[in-house]
């Protein structure tokens, strides 16, 4: 007989997995709800005849489930995604999600389509029966104009839309541009779907890295441990690169999961980018991996300084940091131009070394 999700959640605190959240527990018959209905409803009928002979059956109001970081919303959605047995299914993140929408409406502007949006979501609905969206957030003037019309068409052609965020409905692009355009997009959300607070009190990442290594030096020799702390946070998974919209152009981390992201001092210090971009990974992650941090000095100047900005954005952003280097915080820079500044990069690396760092 087949589990359903509360079943196959406390058989996994049972083995340890998982520690027992009495939030993480009351939403699961929601998911288990959706689950089945969407297993006895895995495609939606399409073409001439769709709706000659039977009525087509309303799909149900589809989930957004809020909460603070690290309550174990993202886990909970995969695994109701891991569980649901139908091939019409699909969990991105939201900003990926987006850039994909961006790129279909410009390839449909350039064929001449009127309403550049209808085709995209058009082409969505066709492929998916559900869609899970992980941590939406909506900070670009451009998204929230086009988020709205682009979930109400989805729902209407009868996709079933699953989405966490860390910000009620109310408060999504607060203060945002001309948000007074925004705000029918939020009654909408009240309406077409069941928003569910998840208000454990337990934040799970900062749990499973309290006391625990997260500055490692020399980086040559932490690959081991890093990897472990990756399988543990990101739920095992191999990630997807996050491209974030800045600008009008994209950054991009290669590795991201559950709100983890993973990359290399190269891949992020080593590129022209800015503090505008530091910003945008600061606001998309709540725990940065940053490996390979080598040493820092005269010669490699402006590496240094993208590195102190990056910092710099997660300090104050409290994004939790796992970072390997050449050398413990205060040896990183010892010389050359902008070490004395660097002092204050290493006085703010060993703060966030601190066991409860980011759970204020």
């Amino acid at each position: 007989m087949r589990q359903t999700l509360t079943e196959i959640y406390e058989a996994r605190v049972a083995d340890g997995h998982l520690r027992a959240d009495p939030a993480q527990h009351a939403v699961l018959p929601v998911l288990e709800s959706l689950r089945v209905w969407l297993e006895a409803n895995p495609t939606r009928k399409t073409g001439l005849f769709a709706g000659l002979f039977a009525k087509p059956v309303p799909p149900p109001k589809g989930l957004y489930l809020w909460g603070g970081v690290g309550r174990g919303k993202s886990m909970v959605m995969d695994l109701f995604v891991e569980h649901l047995e139908i091939a019409a299914k699909r969990r991105v993140h939201f900003h990926a999600f987006m850039q994909e929408i961006h790129r279909g409406m410009h390839a449909a502007r350039q064929r001449g389509v009127e309403d550049a949006l209808a085709p995209v979501a058009d082409a969505v609905a066709k492929e998916l029966r559900c869609l899970a969206f992980d941590e939406m957030q909506i900070t670009d003037i451009t998204d929230a104009m086009i988020v709205g019309r682009l979930f109400q068409m989805l729902m209407d052609q009868g996709v079933v839309i699953i989405t966490t965020s860390n910000r009620p409905p109310e408060q999504l692009y607060k203060n945002g541009l001309n948000r007074a355009l925004f705000l029918p997009f939020i009654a909408f959300l009240n309406s077409r779907m069941q928003v569910h607070a998840l208000e454990s009190p337990h934040d799970y990442r900062q749990h499973r890295l309290a006391g625990a290594q997260v500055y490692f030096h020399p980086a040559g020799k932490s690959g081991a441990a890093i990897d472990a702390i990756w399988r543990d946070l990101s739920g095992g998974g191999a990630g997807e690169p996050l491209r974030l919209p800045v600008n009008g152009r994209e950054v991009e981390l290669p590795r991201f999961a559950n709100g983890v992201a993973r990359a290399t001092f190269w891949d992020l210090c080593a590129k022209p980018l800015g503090p505008a971009d530091y910003l945008a990974i600061a606001a998309a992650v709540r725990v940065l991996i940053l490996e390979d941090v080598p040493q820092l000095s005269a010669s490699n100047y402006n590496e240094a300084k993208r590195f102190v900005t990056l910092i710099d954005a997660l300090y104050e952003a409290k994004v939790r940091l796992i970072c390997s280097a050449a050398d413990v915080p205060e040896r990183l820079y010892i010389e050359g131009t902008g070490a004395f500044e660097f002092e204050r990069t290493a006085s703010r690396l060993r703060e966030m070394q601190g066991a409860d760092w980011g759970s204020a």
